[in-house]
């Protein structure tokens, strides 16, 4: 390509050397080399440069790095500044992944010694474990009030009648002989599905298959006891209380981006009835789960199938015979998981889109407990994309369509004539974060600079003008929705020139899939920070 005439002696070439002149023909082939350098490099860069221009793109966090960054005591030097910057400039190394995560995901204070950690990871274990007895509980009730024995006459459960049981109930034997196949670590883990006593797993944990319709089950209205030993009907009407060890809100969070308060939760009740209906979405979805985490977590790939099918049945899992044991495993993870998030926080539930985002958590934390709680600190802002009444992806889509207005007024005119300009056409990618656009491993950096900017603007870090100065792009909460907007810029001499509606741009947004560069979409985002960061937190604010 001669991209100052043609080559072959004519245009720019024949006219600065004589053709005669091999010396003078070697110092301007020389001297036209640095001035395309000097050109492209100059117009590619452009005026301001993102801090991730130059950097090494597979110089992620090293594990030598990360230890590191401890003092003797287990606390992280400088409250974490280091790790956060570190993060945000080039991602984590996969094999500390499960390490780094819950302090970017908000499971571990910044600040907290190697010893509080130990307290805080058994308080949360212990909840955990509380959320998947109160399932087993609901489940028992959704099963147990009513059950068609073989004649097909009914047989009511509980102390007005005898339980009949069908053929495929566990016994104990049964769950005796699924403990025998796990190892220690496994064993606890397996505790955390099948955690009741024996006699109550009779009881109520059937196998899923016997999950038909609730039509014949009554809603429960009433308020009871969720102590461990209560028999009432389970009604969760608050979510867990404040988490051992986590900071209360210093002001600096928006209001999207926090737990469900307690007053949020209590104006939904969870019924046995709501339990049953997500509880069937969520096996649906858990059992449709693709494999591409698979290599990505080779202890998992390498489950056998005897453990992948008692774990299925600890959860009460159904129709997963076609699937191979690693992707049965890794489907009632999903399952466990997602059960105990609908009790964490009722207001929200289960919504389609949400096993999607925990698929790649549980792939790197192979704890439940340390998953679980990954999963609930990326939900305190995702949760807002899966409301009903759609306020938060409604803000969201509103802020990707001012970043492009400010940057693009050309393309967001284009956008205004095909009535596109409330960027409709990236609503997959704010409620799933990227995760259908970009491959398994590219989501997984994604996220994990976008968590660190996260971790990093709830802690204040980069709020002075020194710090702007000196970092130059700004910690924000909201980098994903820039990462949006830049994947849209950089398609933007194609939407202006070829498309005349909107579908035809929502289906170049679904075709991006595996065609972006996923350090490149960060640079492209980080430059938008840069030049626009205050003028959107100043629109975001009126």
């Amino acid at each position: 390509m001669y991209p100052f005439g043609g080559g072959g002696g004519s245009g720019f070439w024949s006219a600065v050397a004589p053709p005669h002149s091999k010396a003078a023909l070697a110092f301007t082939a020389v001297a036209g080399l640095a001035l395309f350098a000097a050109i492209y490099y100059t117009t590619a860069s452009g005026p301001l440069k993102s801090p991730w221009s130059h950097r090494r793109r597979r110089n992620a966090l090293t594990p030598q790095q990360w230890r590191s960054l401890f003092t003797p005591d287990g606390r992280l030097c400088d409250g974490g500044i280091k790790l956060l910057k570190k993060v945000r400039s080039s991602g984590v190394d996969p094999s500390i992944r499960a390490e780094v995560w819950p302090f970017l995901l908000g499971v571990y204070d910044l600040n907290s010694s190697k010893e509080e950690r130990e307290v805080v990871s058994a308080e949360k274990k212990k909840e955990y474990e509380k959320l998947r007895r109160q399932c087993w509980k609901l489940q028992k009730q959704s099963n147990g009030s009513f059950k068609l024995n073989d004649t097909g006459e009914t047989g009511q459960t509980g102390d007005g009648g005898s339980l009949i049981q069908e053929k495929d109930v566990c016994s104990s034997e049964d769950v005796v002989s699924a403990k025998e196949f796990l190892s220690n670590e496994e064993r606890s883990l397996y505790a955390e599905y099948s955690d009741e006593p024996c006699s109550e797993l009779l009881e109520g944990g059937d196998d899923g298959s016997r999950r038909n319709s609730n039509a014949d089950v009554s809603a429960l209205k009433s308020e009871s006891s969720d102590s461990d030993s209560s028999e009432d009907p389970v009604v969760i009407q608050g979510s867990p209380s404040s988490e051992p060890g986590e900071k209360k809100d210093s002001g600096v969070h928006k209001k999207e981006n926090v737990s469900p308060s307690s007053a949020e939760v209590q104006s939904k009740p969870l019924t046995n009835e709501d339990f049953s209906i997500w509880q069937r979405i969520i096996h649906l979805d858990a059992v449709r789960a693709n494999a591409e985490w698979i290599p990505y977590s080779l202890s998992q790939a390498a489950v056998s199938d005897a453990k992948a099918q008692h774990l299925a049945e600890a959860v009460g899992l159904k129709d997963y015979d076609h699937l191979e044991p690693c992707r049965i495993w890794h489907a009632a993870r999903l399952t466990a998981i997602l059960e105990a998030y609908v009790l964490y926080d009722p207001e929200i539930g289960y919504c389609q889109g949400m096993s999607d985002l925990l698929s790649p958590i549980i792939t790197v934390i192979t704890e439940d407990h340390v998953a679980f709680w990954c999963f609930v600190g990326f939900m305190k802002k995702a949760r807002h994309n899966f409301r009903l009444d759609e306020v938060g992806i409604r803000r969201q889509l509103n802020i990707v369509s001012k970043i492009i207005k400010i940057k693009d007024s050309h393309l967001y005119r284009h956008l205004e004539e095909l009535q596109a300009e409330d960027c409709f056409f990236v609503y997959r990618m704010v409620i799933v974060m990227f995760r259908r656009e970009l491959s398994f491993e590219q989501t997984l950096c994604l996220w994990e600079v976008m968590w660190a900017d996260q971790a990093a603007f709830r802690a204040g870090i980069g709020n002075s003008a020194w710090c702007r100065i000196r970092q130059r792009a700004p910690p924000t909460d909201d980098l994903l929705l820039y990462a949006i907007a830049a994947s849209v810029l950089q398609k933007r001499k194609l939407i202006i020139q070829k498309y005349s509606s909107m579908d035809e741009i929502l289906r170049e947004c679904n075709s991006m899939a595996g065609h972006l560069d996923v350090w490149k979409l960060l640079d492209d985002a980080h430059d938008l920070v840069v030049t626009l960061h205050d003028k959107i937190e100043t629109s975001s604010d009126c």
